[in-house]
């Protein structure tokens, strides 16, 4: 029962990263006919699109997956829990999983980008991808922070602006520890 209970959170956990992909890559106006961005597009178009018809965008912000995301995060929390019993409190945990996830989504895209400059060198559609969704995040710290010595630390301080909201989530947010 264990092993099930790891294999939906964690697909459940996979697809809520993926919507926010989703979400983050339309709000970055990033190339959607790259092979990557289509790859997220085709994974998440069954879902989505049903719901667009009704809840349409809000500007550059795609509501129809991130109410999608939300709900995928709300039921994963009894799967987790193993608590099958409907509580509203499910609503606040959906909502602390989805920001966790959200952090956790831009940690890791920073990391792979990271990575992947010191390998592809830019020839990579994906590395086209990572580069539009990154550099919002890191341009206005490289402004401040120039490279020193050809090594830029703008990933390094967004990643440490991250471990700094992840601590004060720890500490002002209930419930932020569990997930």
């Amino acid at each position: 029962m264990l092993a099930l209970i790891f294999l939906v959170t964690t697909v459940m956990a996979i697809y809520i990263k993926v919507l926010l992909l989703r979400i983050w890559m339309q709000w970055a106006r990033c190339d959607f006919y790259n092979p990557f961005s289509q790859f997220v597009v085709k994974i998440t178009q069954p879902v989505v699109k049903p719901l667009r018809r009704i809840i349409p965008s809000i500007g550059p912000l795609d509501t129809a997956s991130l109410l999608i995301a939300y709900i995928v995060s709300v039921l994963s929390i009894p799967v987790m829990l193993r608590l099958f019993i409907p509580d509203p409190i499910f609503l606040y945990l959906g909502l602390v999983l989805l920001v966790k996830a959200a952090g956790m989504l831009v940690f890791w895209v920073i990391i792979v980008r990271s990575l992947m400059s010191w390998v592809s060198q830019g020839r990579n559609p994906v590395d086209y991808v990572l580069l539009q969704l990154t550099e919002p995040l890191m341009a206005p710290i490289r402004r401040i922070i120039p490279a020193m010595g050809g090594i830029d630390f703008s990933a390094m301080a967004v990643i440490l602006v991250l471990y700094m909201l992840n601590f004060l989530g720890l500490e002002y947010i209930p419930g932020w520890a569990q997930f």
